[in-house]
């Protein structure tokens, strides 16, 4: 009774079991179910929690700087807990409603700390032997992370909105995202504002990469306004659920073990190469089976 409750208890902080990736469902949701458990009784709140992960996160890039396997393996586990407290932290959101928009500025920005510590420290590492190549390197692939992240955000984001309305979902325009932050003054509200322009920024160059998406949503919003039959939604679901595994494959889990691979084995640089190679590669892929899918969703209205 209690293992059902305590999966039913799981099962509630999830946002769905469609975007969810295999290594999150069997190791970082349950023990990051289990953390948010434990911060809850404690009286941690969600933004704290986050904030502990961007220290361990900068901490664990900081140790992959050393030529040293078993400092490296230390900032492979702090990465690994860094990750443990980013799934607690929205977990611990969905289960006690301590839902704020300081808290998903800085769960958007908590990777990026990462993962700048992690690029710095391997560039550092490598310079002696790369020179500045390694540093240009690093930029293109760290660009091209971005990107990959940001679609792959974008896709989940997309999909959810079809699966659960706008209600589960985090999907904005660029239009709205201009107009809020237009209306709010740089005196009263510095950090929102601030957060506001760069994700302007962000959501505009997720549009700008998928055309065919947004002509679809702009013709179903046309001629449905904001509730959308329940046969289009699913139609698209089935369409876009297929793509799901490249987003996560694009996120967290498969870019950490290819660098935990290359720190293993000395050749750090590997991760690089792997993120403008393969991921790139499948970052172009996913775009064009996406856009794809609302063609014919588009033709289809």
């Amino acid at each position: 009774m209690n293992n059902e409750v305590s999966a039913k208890g799981l099962e509630a902080t999830l946002k769905s079991a469609d975007t969810e990736e295999w290594i999150d469902l069997l190791f970082y949701r349950p023990i990051g179910y289990r953390w948010a458990l434990l911060f809850r009784h404690l009286g941690v709140t969600p933004n704290a929690i986050t904030i502990a992960s961007i220290f361990l996160g900068i901490a664990a890039g900081i140790l992959f700087y050393y030529n040293d396997l078993l400092i490296n393996i230390i900032g492979m586990c702090l990465l690994v807990w860094a990750n443990m407290y980013d799934s607690a932290d929205g977990q611990l959101a969905r289960m006690t409603g301590q839902k704020s928009e300081i808290g998903r500025i800085l769960d958007g920005v908590s990777g990026d700390f990462w993962f700048i510590s992690i690029y710095v420290a391997i560039c550092l590492r490598l310079t002696p032997e790369w020179g500045y190549w390694i540093w240009l390197l690093a930029a293109v692939a760290g660009f091209s992370h971005s990107k990959q992240a940001a679609m792959a955000d974008y896709y989940r984001n997309v999909h959810l909105f079809f699966l659960k309305g706008k209600s589960g979902s985090e999907l904005d325009n660029s239009v709205q995202q201009r107009e809020l932050y237009l209306s709010l003054s740089w005196k009263k509200d510095l950090v929102r504002k601030t957060f506001l322009w760069f994700y302007t920024g962000y959501t505009h160059s997720q549009e700008q990469f998928s055309p065919a998406f947004q002509r679809f949503f702009a013709a179903l919003r046309a001629k449905y306004g904001e509730v959308y039959p329940q046969e289009v939604r699913n139609r698209f679901r089935e369409g876009s659920l297929p793509l799901m595994k490249y987003t996560n494959i694009l996120s967290f889990n498969t870019r950490v073990i290819v660098l935990f691979i290359s720190l293993l084995v000395n050749l750090p640089w590997i991760y690089f190469v792997f993120e403008l190679t393969v991921l790139n590669g499948l970052l172009i892929y996913m775009i064009c089976q996406h856009e794809r899918l609302c063609r014919q969703m588009y033709q289809n209205l």
